[in-house]
Protein backbone atom coordinates (compact mmCIF):
# COMPACT_ATOMS: atom_id res chain seq x y z
CA UNK A 1 0.00 0.00 0.00
CA UNK A 2 0.86 3.64 -0.91
CA UNK A 3 2.21 5.60 2.61
CA UNK A 4 2.79 9.87 2.77
CA UNK A 5 6.83 10.30 2.91
CA UNK A 6 8.33 13.67 3.01
CA UNK A 7 11.67 14.57 1.34
CA UNK A 8 13.65 17.86 2.72
CA UNK A 9 16.30 19.24 0.67
CA UNK A 10 18.77 20.52 3.42
CA UNK A 11 20.95 22.78 1.18
CA UNK A 12 17.61 24.05 -0.23
CA UNK A 13 16.53 25.79 3.06
CA UNK A 14 17.23 29.36 3.51
CA UNK A 15 15.06 29.97 6.77
CA UNK A 16 12.18 32.01 5.38
CA UNK A 17 9.70 30.33 7.54
CA UNK A 18 7.60 30.37 5.20
CA UNK A 19 6.61 26.51 6.10
CA UNK A 20 6.15 28.14 9.97
CA UNK A 21 3.86 30.28 9.14
CA UNK A 22 1.80 28.55 6.61
CA UNK A 23 1.30 25.64 8.76
CA UNK A 24 0.05 28.70 11.40
CA UNK A 25 -1.91 30.27 9.10
CA UNK A 26 -4.02 27.01 8.63
CA UNK A 27 -4.12 25.70 11.97
CA UNK A 28 -4.52 28.77 14.30
CA UNK A 29 -8.25 29.37 15.74
CA UNK A 30 -9.21 26.08 12.76
CA UNK A 31 -10.75 23.14 14.37
CA UNK A 32 -10.00 19.95 12.11
CA UNK A 33 -12.61 17.34 14.46
CA UNK A 34 -10.75 14.13 14.07
CA UNK A 35 -7.91 15.76 12.92
CA UNK A 36 -6.48 18.51 15.49
CA UNK A 37 -7.71 20.78 17.70
CA UNK A 38 -7.17 24.68 17.03
CA UNK A 39 -3.31 25.30 17.29
CA UNK A 40 -2.93 28.24 20.24
CA UNK A 41 -2.02 31.78 18.73
CA UNK A 42 0.98 31.80 21.40
CA UNK A 43 3.04 29.08 21.75
CA UNK A 44 5.38 26.70 20.06
CA UNK A 45 5.25 25.39 16.11
CA UNK A 46 4.71 22.24 14.97
CA UNK A 47 7.38 23.27 12.47
CA UNK A 48 10.37 24.43 13.74
CA UNK A 49 13.74 25.61 11.65
CA UNK A 50 17.10 24.82 13.35
CA UNK A 51 20.07 26.36 12.92
CA UNK A 52 23.55 25.53 12.92
CA UNK A 53 26.97 28.07 12.18
CA UNK A 54 30.12 26.31 11.19
CA UNK A 55 33.35 27.32 10.70
CA UNK A 56 34.83 30.75 11.44
CA UNK A 57 35.31 33.70 8.76
CA UNK A 58 35.69 33.91 5.98
CA UNK A 59 34.97 29.82 5.90
CA UNK A 60 31.39 30.26 7.46
CA UNK A 61 28.79 27.37 6.64
CA UNK A 62 25.39 27.81 8.14
CA UNK A 63 22.66 25.43 7.54
CA UNK A 64 19.02 25.27 8.29
CA UNK A 65 16.95 22.04 9.22
CA UNK A 66 13.11 22.44 9.11
CA UNK A 67 12.19 19.48 12.05
CA UNK A 68 8.64 18.03 12.41
CA UNK A 69 6.78 15.30 13.42
CA UNK A 70 8.32 12.08 11.76
CA UNK A 71 5.19 10.09 11.43
CA UNK A 72 7.20 7.32 12.39
CA UNK A 73 6.20 3.58 11.39
CA UNK A 74 7.67 2.40 15.33
CA UNK A 75 6.40 5.38 17.01
CA UNK A 76 7.40 5.40 20.93
CA UNK A 77 4.29 7.98 21.43
CA UNK A 78 1.98 5.27 20.41
CA UNK A 79 3.71 2.85 21.80
CA UNK A 80 2.76 5.00 25.20
CA UNK A 81 -0.11 7.04 24.64
CA UNK A 82 -2.40 3.91 23.88
CA UNK A 83 -5.49 5.14 21.90
CA UNK A 84 -4.76 8.49 22.59
CA UNK A 85 -2.71 8.55 18.97
CA UNK A 86 -3.13 6.09 16.08
CA UNK A 87 -1.58 5.58 12.27
CA UNK A 88 -3.63 6.09 9.79
CA UNK A 89 -3.09 3.40 6.75
CA UNK A 90 -1.24 6.02 4.99
CA UNK A 91 1.53 6.22 6.93
CA UNK A 92 0.39 9.31 8.73
CA UNK A 93 0.67 10.02 12.48
CA UNK A 94 -2.24 11.63 14.13
CA UNK A 95 -3.09 12.36 18.16
CA UNK A 96 -6.35 12.38 18.69
CA UNK A 97 -7.19 15.60 19.88
CA UNK A 98 -10.22 14.26 21.84
CA UNK A 99 -8.54 11.52 23.72
CA UNK A 100 -5.69 13.37 24.10
CA UNK A 101 -7.14 16.08 25.96
CA UNK A 102 -5.08 16.65 29.22
CA UNK A 103 -2.16 14.51 28.35
CA UNK A 104 0.82 17.07 28.70
CA UNK A 105 2.73 13.69 29.83
CA UNK A 106 2.59 12.45 25.96
CA UNK A 107 5.05 15.31 25.02
CA UNK A 108 7.84 13.29 26.32
CA UNK A 109 7.28 10.25 24.67
CA UNK A 110 8.58 11.66 21.10
CA UNK A 111 12.96 11.18 20.80
CA UNK A 112 12.68 14.28 18.54
CA UNK A 113 10.53 16.75 20.86
CA UNK A 114 8.11 16.85 17.48
CA UNK A 115 5.19 17.58 20.60
CA UNK A 116 4.24 20.71 21.30
CA UNK A 117 1.63 21.62 23.97
CA UNK A 118 -1.40 23.52 23.28
CA UNK A 119 -2.25 25.62 26.35
CA UNK A 120 -5.40 27.00 25.38
CA UNK A 121 -6.66 23.55 24.63
CA UNK A 122 -4.80 21.60 26.90
CA UNK A 123 -3.91 19.13 24.41
CA UNK A 124 -0.58 17.82 23.33
CA UNK A 125 -0.21 18.41 18.75
CA UNK A 126 2.02 17.88 16.44
CA UNK A 127 2.48 18.55 12.39
CA UNK A 128 -0.56 16.16 11.18
CA UNK A 129 1.23 16.37 7.43
CA UNK A 130 -1.87 18.16 6.69
CA UNK A 131 -4.11 14.96 6.10
CA UNK A 132 -6.99 17.23 6.45
CA UNK A 133 -6.28 18.25 3.01
CA UNK A 134 -4.55 15.45 1.81
CA UNK A 135 -8.08 13.32 2.26
CA UNK A 136 -9.68 16.35 0.46
CA UNK A 137 -7.79 15.62 -2.72
CA UNK A 138 -4.78 17.88 -1.98
CA UNK A 139 -0.76 15.97 -3.18
CA UNK A 140 0.88 18.42 -1.29
CA UNK A 141 1.13 19.93 2.64
CA UNK A 142 1.33 23.32 3.19
CA UNK A 143 4.69 24.06 3.86
CA UNK A 144 5.56 22.33 0.32
CA UNK A 145 3.00 24.57 -1.21
CA UNK A 146 4.54 27.48 0.14
CA UNK A 147 8.60 27.11 0.28
CA UNK A 148 9.54 29.34 -2.58
CA UNK A 149 13.26 27.17 -2.74
CA UNK A 150 11.21 23.36 -2.83
CA UNK A 151 13.08 22.42 0.33
CA UNK A 152 9.75 19.81 0.61
CA UNK A 153 8.60 17.05 -1.18
CA UNK A 154 5.59 15.08 -0.42
CA UNK A 155 5.62 11.52 -2.09
CA UNK A 156 3.36 8.75 -2.17
CA UNK A 157 5.12 5.15 -2.43
CA UNK A 158 4.92 1.84 -1.26
CA UNK A 159 7.63 0.71 1.68
CA UNK A 160 9.54 -0.91 -0.89
CA UNK A 161 9.69 1.91 -3.43
CA UNK A 162 10.63 4.53 -0.64
CA UNK A 163 13.13 2.25 0.72
CA UNK A 164 14.90 2.17 -3.55
CA UNK A 165 14.32 5.96 -3.64
CA UNK A 166 16.10 6.23 -0.38
CA UNK A 167 19.37 3.98 -1.51
CA UNK A 168 19.50 5.71 -4.89
CA UNK A 169 18.76 9.55 -3.79
CA UNK A 170 21.25 8.74 -0.72
CA UNK A 171 17.93 9.79 1.59
CA UNK A 172 18.41 9.76 5.62
CA UNK A 173 16.20 10.37 8.40
CA UNK A 174 17.26 11.56 11.74
CA UNK A 175 18.54 9.47 14.69
CA UNK A 176 18.37 6.01 13.16
CA UNK A 177 20.23 4.70 16.23
CA UNK A 178 16.70 4.48 17.61
CA UNK A 179 15.11 2.11 15.00
CA UNK A 180 11.88 4.26 14.90
CA UNK A 181 11.53 4.07 11.07
CA UNK A 182 10.76 8.09 10.45
CA UNK A 183 8.65 8.95 7.12
CA UNK A 184 11.06 11.99 6.57
CA UNK A 185 13.56 12.19 5.26
CA UNK A 186 16.25 14.56 4.74
CA UNK A 187 18.71 14.96 1.56
CA UNK A 188 21.83 16.45 2.43
CA UNK A 189 21.62 15.49 5.85
CA UNK A 190 25.33 15.21 6.61
CA UNK A 191 25.72 19.08 6.51
CA UNK A 192 24.46 19.18 9.55
CA UNK A 193 25.50 16.14 11.11
CA UNK A 194 29.08 16.47 9.62
CA UNK A 195 31.95 18.86 10.01
CA UNK A 196 35.00 20.35 8.09
CA UNK A 197 38.41 21.33 8.01
CA UNK A 198 39.22 24.34 6.12
CA UNK A 199 42.40 26.81 5.46
CA UNK A 200 44.06 29.27 3.05
CA UNK A 201 47.20 28.33 1.36
CA UNK A 202 49.45 31.64 0.61
CA UNK A 203 53.11 32.52 -0.40
CA UNK A 204 55.23 35.13 -0.89
CA UNK A 205 55.88 35.31 -4.35
CA UNK A 206 58.68 37.95 -5.66
CA UNK A 207 57.80 39.99 -2.88
CA UNK A 208 54.06 39.68 -3.33
CA UNK A 209 51.71 38.11 -0.89
CA UNK A 210 49.55 35.81 -2.88
CA UNK A 211 46.72 33.23 -2.78
CA UNK A 212 48.69 29.45 -4.00
CA UNK A 213 46.58 27.88 -5.74
CA UNK A 214 47.21 23.97 -6.71
CA UNK A 215 49.34 23.28 -3.39
CA UNK A 216 48.68 19.93 -2.06
CA UNK A 217 46.61 19.43 1.16
CA UNK A 218 47.07 15.78 3.17
CA UNK A 219 44.27 15.40 5.79
CA UNK A 220 45.22 12.26 8.33
CA UNK A 221 44.52 11.26 11.61
CA UNK A 222 46.81 8.68 13.56
CA UNK A 223 49.74 8.57 10.57
CA UNK A 224 47.01 7.38 8.44
CA UNK A 225 46.53 9.37 5.90
CA UNK A 226 42.96 9.62 4.96
CA UNK A 227 42.51 11.92 1.70
CA UNK A 228 44.15 14.28 0.04
CA UNK A 229 43.13 17.97 -2.04
CA UNK A 230 44.51 20.77 -3.86
CA UNK A 231 44.15 24.71 -3.16
CA UNK A 232 41.54 26.45 -5.29
CA UNK A 233 42.31 30.12 -7.71
CA UNK A 234 41.38 31.38 -3.98
CA UNK A 235 44.13 29.00 -2.11
CA UNK A 236 41.50 27.79 -0.04
CA UNK A 237 40.85 24.02 0.43
CA UNK A 238 38.16 22.10 2.54
CA UNK A 239 37.77 18.41 3.84
CA UNK A 240 34.23 17.71 4.46
CA UNK A 241 31.75 14.59 6.15
CA UNK A 242 34.41 14.33 9.14
CA UNK A 243 32.99 13.35 12.54
CA UNK A 244 33.39 16.22 15.00
CA UNK A 245 33.45 13.82 18.17
CA UNK A 246 36.69 15.74 19.45
CA UNK A 247 39.23 13.52 17.26
CA UNK A 248 42.91 14.94 16.38
CA UNK A 249 43.51 15.41 12.92
CA UNK A 250 46.79 16.78 10.78
CA UNK A 251 46.85 18.66 7.86
CA UNK A 252 49.69 18.96 5.58
CA UNK A 253 50.31 21.14 3.11
CA UNK A 254 52.90 20.55 0.60
CA UNK A 255 54.28 23.07 -2.79
CA UNK A 256 57.20 24.11 -4.41
CA UNK A 257 57.41 26.87 -2.90
CA UNK A 258 57.25 25.25 0.78
CA UNK A 259 55.50 23.08 3.12
CA UNK A 260 54.15 23.30 6.37
CA UNK A 261 51.82 20.63 8.81
CA UNK A 262 49.11 22.38 11.24
CA UNK A 263 47.34 20.10 14.29
CA UNK A 264 43.55 20.42 15.23
CA UNK A 265 40.87 18.86 17.31
CA UNK A 266 37.52 18.37 15.30
CA UNK A 267 34.53 19.26 17.74
CA UNK A 268 32.95 21.36 15.79
CA UNK A 269 33.80 22.79 12.22
CA UNK A 270 37.65 24.35 11.94
CA UNK A 271 38.82 27.40 9.59
CA UNK A 272 42.81 26.99 10.34
CA UNK A 273 43.02 30.50 8.72
CA UNK A 274 45.93 31.41 6.65
CA UNK A 275 48.93 28.90 6.05
CA UNK A 276 51.56 30.89 4.78
CA UNK A 277 54.23 28.70 2.68
CA UNK A 278 57.94 29.32 3.10
CA UNK A 279 60.80 27.88 0.71
CA UNK A 280 62.85 25.79 2.20
CA UNK A 281 65.50 27.02 4.13
CA UNK A 282 63.85 30.54 4.68
CA UNK A 283 62.31 29.63 7.99
CA UNK A 284 60.89 26.34 9.86
CA UNK A 285 57.48 25.55 8.62
CA UNK A 286 57.29 23.02 11.83
CA UNK A 287 57.34 26.10 13.99
CA UNK A 288 54.82 27.79 12.24
CA UNK A 289 52.38 25.34 12.79
CA UNK A 290 52.83 24.78 15.83
CA UNK A 291 51.16 28.23 16.45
Amino acid sequence: MSKWNLIINVGRCENCYNCVIADRDEHVGNDFPGYSAPAAAVGESTIRILRRAQGSAPMVETTYLPVMCNHCDDAPCMRYAGDAIRKREDGIVIIDPAKARGRKDILGSCPYRAIVWNEEQQVPQTWIFDAHLLDQGWQRPRCQQSCPTEVFEAVKLDDVAMERMATIEELKVQKPELGTKPRVWYRGLERWEKSFIGGSVSADIAGVLECLEGAEVTLSQGGNVLTKTVTDGFGDFRFDNLVGDGGKYRVEVSHAHGSLWRDCVLSESVYLGELRLTRPGAADARGAADA
